[in-house]
């Protein structure tokens, strides 16, 4: 039963990673000029879900950053929040389990 359990965990880490990855693929942003209003809630709550993965492509990509400035102010950063606290959240908790 052990090793039924080592099986399931490494399927699990492997289909967490795909989806990281997947996600991680996503992490480009819009030209400056397309947007004349600013980034809103939407993408601030995509920003903040995609967060960890950006982070990572920032350390070794000068034109990667992980907050868009170019954004329309407080719904922005509501949803940026938001979406960091919906990566988190659950990562968290599954942390606790073992």
């Amino acid at each position: 039963m052990n090793d039924n359990r080592r099986s399931t965990s490494r399927t699990l880490t492997i289909i967490a990673l795909l989806v990281i990855f997947t996600v991680g693929a996503c992490a480009a942003g819009q030209n400056v000029q397309e947007v004349t209003d600013g980034l809103g809630f939407w993408w601030g709550l995509w920003h903040g879900i995609i967060l960890p993965i950006t982070f990572i492509v920032s350390l070794f990509a000068d034109t990667v950053s992980i907050y868009d400035v170019n954004n329309n102010g407080n719904w922005y950063d509501f949803g940026f929040v938001l979406g960091l606290a919906l990566f988190s959240g659950p990562a968290m908790a599954l942390r606790g389990r073992g």
